[in-house]
C-alpha cells in the first residue's frame, strides 16, 4: 500500500493501525508494559468513545498480535487466538481497492449491530443462556423464520452462517484445501451482500471479475462494506492476471482505474529500535 500505507476509507483497518502503533509508542515512550489483549480492548473503546464507531475487536487484535505466515482466527468472546499457517510459496493475497471510500460512522454499521441484537433478544427468550448469535445454530435460524422480521431474520442468518464459514475455512487452509477456502470465500461475499446487505455493486463486480481468473481461489469484500476493499486468494502466478483483467474491467464499467495491492501474512505491530 505504497508498501506502507492503506488507503483511508479502504477498509483495511487503518483506524485500528493508527490506534495501536500511537499507543505502542506511548507506552514505549513511557516505559510502559501491558498485556496485548488488554491494548487491543482500549484501542476498541477508543472506536466506541471517541470516534463513535461500535466496532469489534478483530481489527485491533491483528494488528497487535499478527503473526508472520499464518492466518488468525480469532474468538471474540475470550480473545483466544488459533494461527493457521499461510505459505507465501503457494498463495497471494491480492487486495483491490474500489475507490469506493467506506464510512463506518454514518450509522449503517450501528444500525446491523442493533439489528443483530434485537434478533438476540428474541433467541435469549427461548434459552436464557444465548448471549450472542455465536450461540445461535443455524436450525435455530431456521425455526425464527417468520417470527423475526425479514431484515433481522437474514441479519441473524448472515452472523450465524458466517461463523460457521470462518471456523471451516481455518479448517480447510490448515489442510491446504485452497479450493474450499475460496468456496467459502464466495460465499461470505454473497452473504455479505444479500443478508447483511453491507456490499457495493463495486465490490461485486470486483469480487466476480477476479473469479474469472485463472488460479484464483476465492475472492469477497473486506471490511465494514460500502466500499472500500475486496481481498482475493491466488496462487502467485496468478497475480500478474488478476491485477491486469480487473483493472481492466473495472476501468472499462466504473470509469475509474482501482489500486491493487499484493501481501502475505506479516507479524503485528512493533517498536523498531
Amino acid at each position: 500500500m505504497d508498501e506502507l500505507f492503506a488507503p483511508v476509507g479502504g477498509g483495511l483497518s487503518s483506524s485500528a493501525a493508527v490506534e495501536v502503533a500511537t499507543a505502542l509508542c506511548f507506552l514505549a515512550l513511557g516505559g510502559l508494559d501491558i498485556d496485548m489483549s488488554r491494548l487491543a480492548l482500549l484501542c476498541q473503546k477508543a472506536e466506541h468513545e471517541y470516534a463513535g464507531a461500535p466496532v469489534g475487536i478483530m481489527d485491533m487484535t491483528i494488528v497487535i498480535s499478527g503473526r508472520a505466515g499464518h492466518a488468525m482466527l480469532l474468538d471474540c468472546r475470550d480473545l483466544a487466538k488459533q494461527f493457521v499457517p499461510l505459505d507465501a510459496n503457494e498463495l497471494r493475497v491480492v487486495i483491490v481497492n474500489s475507490m469506493v471510500k467506506h464510512e463506518l460512522s454514518s450509522g449503517e454499521y450501528a444500525k446491523r449491530r442493533k439489528q443483530c441484537e434485537e434478533g438476540v433478544a428474541y433467541f435469549r427468550k427461548q434459552n436464557p443462556a444465548i448471549r450472542a448469535l455465536r450461540d445461535v445454530t443455524m436450525s435455530m435460524v431456521e425455526d425464527a423464520k417468520g417470527h423475526l422480521s425479514d431484515v433481522v431474520w437474514r441479519r441473524c442468518r448472515h452472523v450465524v452462517s458466517e461463523n460457521a464459514r470462518t471456523q471451516e475455512a481455518a479448517r480447510m487452509l490448515g489442510r491446504k484445501e485452497y479450493e474450499k477456502v475460496g468456496e467459502l470465500m464466495v460465499a461470505s461475499h454473497q452473504s455479505l451482500r444479500d443478508d447483511y446487505e453491507v456490499s457495493a455493486p463495486e465490490l461485486d463486480f470486483l469480487s466476480s471479475e477476479a473469479m474469472k481468473v485463472k488460479g484464483v481461489y476465492g475472492a469477497r469484500m473486506t471490511g465494514g462494506g460500502f466500499g472500500g476493499c475486496i481481498v482475493a486468494l491466488a496462487q502467485p502466478k496468478a497475480v500478474e492476471g488478476v491485477v491486469e483483467h480487473v483493472g481492466k474491467a473495472y476501468r472499462d464499467r466504473f470509469g475509474k482505474s482501482p489500486s491493487v495491492y499484493v501481501t502475505t501474512a506479516t507479524s503485528g505491530a512493533k517498536i523498531v529500535e
